[in-house]
């Protein structure tokens, strides 16, 4: 039988424990920094789940934690319900931000990779019809993981790595697959662009749970070594080193 007295000092003890989980901070997904800090919580909005929003000291990346992600199967269903189409004029308007500067730096009859296609590819085909070859990868879409064993010219990856669980991994393993002198092309809304966070529509999309700002990109930079443009709000590239 538990005494009194030893009761009292295992439920402080789980106390403090439960203070500690709730207070402690998750890693940084991109940098795996462990001294994050909570940057902004959502409020309540009908029946939408809230989300906590935590930032990251040394590469400035705003990322939602893990346990407030959405399943597999429920974020499936988020992107199926998306209408890009190649014959779509605005999409290809839009696509037109990453296209434009891209093809500019692109020597002809180059050979890429367009990283999280999605349902409707269309990238692929502005490209091609500038007269690139382009394979395609999407995790949900088009799961070839054959596609990471080549090299490629250009890598493209337009509106999806704000989606990323595992943003080292994943942009490591794209960069990796770039051939010297090769480009990486991302498309993303910077948070840094944003005239207000609480206020901001990218962040309202529950399937996007990373933020990047122009200091993540340029930690990317000194990471891999590279040379970095930025264009507009939201698209960067990135150049590799020649050997």
């Amino acid at each position: 039988m538990v005494a009194a007295s030893e009761r009292k000092h295992r439920y402080g003890q789980d106390r403090a424990k439960v203070r500690f989980q709730e207070h402690r901070h998750p890693p940084c997904p991109l940098c795996e920094r462990s001294e994050t800090s909570w940057f902004y919580r959502d409020p309540v909005r009908g029946s939408a789940a809230r989300r906590d929003y935590y930032k990251c000291g040394l590469c400035h990346l705003i990322f939602v934690p893990p346990e407030q992600r959405l399943s597999p199967e429920v974020e499936i269903q988020r992107y199926q319900m998306h209408e890009n189409r190649p014959d779509d004029p605005e999409y290809r308007k839009f696509l037109n931000r990453m296209v434009q500067p891209l093809d500019r730096v692109l020597k002809p009859n180059s050979n890429g990779l367009d990283f999280g296609a999605g349902p409707g590819p269309t990238l692929n085909v502005m490209l091609e019809e500038r007269g690139h070859t382009v394979s395609l990868y999407d995790a949900f879409f088009a799961p070839d993981l054959t596609v990471f064993d080549r090299t490629y010219d250009f890598i493209t990856s337009t509106e999806t790595v704000e989606h990323l669980f595992e943003p080292r991994m994943e942009l490591d393993r794209l960069w990796s697959c770039l051939k010297p002198g090769g480009w990486l092309g991302i498309m993303t809304q910077r948070v840094d662009q944003a005239p207000s966070f609480a206020t901001w529509h990218y962040k309202n999309d529950d399937t996007h749970v990373l933020f990047f700002s122009e200091k993540s990109f340029r930690w990317l930079c000194r990471r891999w070594d590279a040379e970095l443009e930025f264009y507009g709000r939201d698209v960067v590239l990135y150049q590799k080193p020649a050997v």
